[in-house]
């Protein structure tokens, strides 16, 4: 008589099962539908589904109209997510919230510049839609000997920056040998242990398991990477190992000669055919089922219907990264809660939710995993809580404040009361085609607009619009109760146009002309100002009537005169560029903003004939300020101030008091003037020198031009 002893971890796991349930439910519908792609490993599975009218396909281009289509429970690659949106295609994701979790951690790191090294099968769909979402470098490994190798591909100066995960069912031992290695020559690598907590239980057992029996039976689809990997693990320990898929495949010949029988089953075989193959076993051997292992007792209770909805109380046993274990009041199963399923808010890690001893409220998620635990929520159990007093604040119209935690098609996601409220990009801020971005992270204050439930479905509509649009209204009605011409204030530049920069002053707008911008003169608003900034004005004028502001920018302490008379009295020797030439003198930029006049008889300790003669526009001199007219805004210059007197000298000139000036504006660029009355009054006599011969015609011409080129 051979003992039969049954595996309590053969069967299905949470995330096969959830694919599964996700898929029958489409088929209840009786609308049709497809996979993309095998839902599971199995293909008894993949017929039933087919019988249904839920088929498999194998791309995008075999939908044809079998909506909704279900991402299977692998997972696949992020551009196949990118073109159903584009097709505008129904889709509903029955990825394993473990295999998610991985895509989520690849995507973060990589983005932050790490190497990500892959533990797995590179030809597996897990793996596929794994490294799909990595946007660095990356490496896929099988054991140690491939980490090895890859590891001397890796750049140097990538090395301390490595992060590493595996497949959910990669070898757990091969897993912790490559984690050894990495360690011993990367000791900064971030390790991510994303084996599925179930898959390494199944494995262990499997071992445990192989090691004391005659033969083992394994059980499950050729094509399962998990079923093949309890293969493996059984053989080593037990030489007649068979993988079966179905009962009709389990020959007598297998077990005749067996004195103890282990089965075990991979994470996507069905619970029916486990026991159907149990059953060929009794009809085909003399067995017992080892002591109280009778499998249709287990199985039954390992599916009995847990009430869903009813709320449990727990302690919190261990944390993994992946999942909390809880033991469950009045339950002898085990209870986990899957990380998705503690809080609404984004979190790190699970020790920020719980700590191991708490004592917790959950909710019971219907499973039918023969593991014989208990799929719990503490997220949903704080949304229940918080429902109540969302529909409460609804009804009085209060205002919430919450964080943004998504940008989703359409809108974003804020969380209040452990719910998530969706938001509109309609009314989520003020302004149309913001970008909802810079929303994300943002604490924000918002009302809810909708508010409904049928069944287990909510709808919750929220409106961080109508918050601002109340806030503005308060500010606008505050602002011009206690305006005033010469009120400093602080605002954002929001416009720019050709003539001038709109500031919000908090509700309110106001205008900076262009010539308010700067004391120089500027072509465009931006070349001072750009979207966004934070400026200081102050109201220049009001009217109250059309609800115009004008507003003022430049400052007095940036006016250049203001400079000139605190920095540059007369007496100062400067170092000025020549901008300007003209008959009667040179212009030269003292500051920016004022220029000043070199007379010509101030140019040189010599008689000049021009200012040509002797400066050139871009000429950087030294001068000294002689004179200054602020009323007027005139400065006078002189080179031969600095020059010592060693040269014949033109008779002084007398000059009128408007004569030979710079002219500059404050609120604008310099500007060189040529005036009629700028002549000197009387030419200087010109010194005798002793008769020239006659100058030939070019030469005479060029002289007759030369005034003209001087100008």
């Amino acid at each position: 008589m051979a003992d039969i002893i049954v595996a309590k971890t053969a069967g299905f796991c949470f995330g096969v099962n959830r694919a599964v349930k996700i898929a029958f439910d489409v088929a209840d519908r009786n609308q049709g539908g497809c996979t993309l792609g095998p839902i599971i490993h199995n293909k008894e599975m993949v017929a039933a589904l087919n019988d249904r009218g839920v088929v498999s396909v194998d791309s995008l281009d075999d939908i044809q109209g079998r909506e909704p289509v279900i991402i299977r429970s692998h997972g696949v690659k992020r551009s196949v997510y990118d073109k159903l949106n584009e097709m505008g295609v129904e889709y509903i994701d029955a990825t394993c919230p473990f295999v998610a979790k991985i895509h989520s951690i690849v995507y973060d790191m990589s983005r932050q510049g790490y190497t990500v090294l892959i533990a797995g099968d590179e030809n597996h769909p897990e793996v596929q839609g794994i490294l799909s979402n990595c946007v660095s470098e990356y490496y896929i490994f099988k054991d140690v000997e491939d980490l090895k190798k890859i590891f001397d591909l890796i750049p140097e100066e990538n090395k301390d920056r490595i992060c590493i995960v595996a497949q959910t069912t990669f070898n757990e031992k091969f897993w912790k040998n490559c984690i050894v290695f990495l360690k011993k020559l990367c000791t900064n690598a971030k390790v991510f242990d994303t084996i599925c907590n179930a898959t390494s239980k199944r494995q262990a057992e499997a071992h445990t398991l192989s090691a004391k029996c005659d033969c083992m039976i394994v059980v499950g689809d050729r094509s399962s990477s998990n079923t093949n990997k309890l293969y493996e693990i059984c053989k080593k320990n037990c030489e007649h190992t068979y993988l079966i898929e179905t009962a009709a495949e389990l020959d007598r010949a297998m077990i005749a000669e067996a004195r103890t029988i282990g089965v075990t089953a991979g994470a996507s075989t069905p619970d029916r055919i486990i026991k159907e193959v149990l059953d060929t076993m009794s009809e085909n051997t003399t067995s017992s089922v080892n002591e109280t292992e009778n499998f249709e007792e287990m199985l039954e209770e390992s599916l009995k219907s847990l009430n869903t909805n009813e709320r449990v109380m727990g302690t919190v046993a261990s944390i993994t990264p992946n999942e909390v274990y809880v033991e469950v009041d009045g339950r002898k199963q085990t209870g986990f809660i899957p990380f998705d399923e503690l809080s609404s808010t984004p979190i790190q890690s699970a020790d920020e939710v719980v700590k191991v001893g708490d004592r917790v409220e959950l909710l019971i998620m219907k499973t039918n995993d023969v593991e014989g635990t208990i799929m719990l929520s503490k997220r949903r159990v704080d949304a229940q809580k918080g429902f109540e007093e969302l529909q409460k604040a609804y009804d009085e119209k209060q205002i919430l404040t919450g964080p943004v935690t998504e940008v989703v098609s359409g809108g974003v996601i804020v969380v209040a009361n452990d719910i998530r409220i969706f938001i509109p990009a309609s009314q989520a801020t003020m302004e149309r085609d913001a970008n909802l971005e810079d929303l994300k992270g943002q604490e924000v204050k918002f009302r809810l607009i909708e508010m409904s439930q049928r069944g287990r479905r909510r709808k919750i509509i929220g409106s961080i619009k109508s918050v601002l649009r109340d806030e503005y209204a308060a500010k606008r009605a505050e602002f011009w109760e206690n305006c005033e011409v010469g009120k400093v204030y602080t605002g954002v530049v929001r416009t720019l146009t050709s003539y001038g920069a709109f500031v919000d002053l908090g509700g309110v707008s106001g205008m900076i002309h262009i010539s308010e911008l700067s004391w120089l003169r500027i072509k465009h608003p931006s070349e001072v100002v750009k979207v966004g900034d934070t400026v200081e004005v102050y109201i220049k004028d009001i009217n109250t009537e059309t609800k115009k502001i004008s507003l003022g920018y430049k400052k007095t302490e940036d006016n250049p005169w203001v400079i000139l008379e605190k920095d540059y009295p007369v007496g100062t020797v400067v170092k000025a560029k020549i901008v300007g030439l003209t008959a009667f003198g040179a212009f030269a930029n003292i500051i920016p903003g004022i220029d000043g006049l070199i007379h010509i008889s101030q140019i040189s300790n010599k008689r000049i004939e021009k200012p040509a003669d002797e400066l050139a526009i871009g000429d950087e001199v030294e001068a000294k300020i002689t004179g200054i007219d602020f009323e007027k805004k005139r400065v006078s210059l002189s080179i031969r101030a600095l020059l010592p007197e060693d040269a014949p000298v033109a008779p002084a000139v007398e000059e009128e008091e408007d004569e030979v000036v710079a002219v500059v504006e404050p609120d604008a660029a310099p500007v060189i003037r040529d005036l009629e009355d700028e002549t000197p009054a009387e030419e200087p006599a010109p010194v005798e020198e002793a008769p020239a011969e006659e100058a030939p015609a070019e030469e005479a011409v060029a002289e007759e031009a030369a005034p003209a080129d001087a100008e």
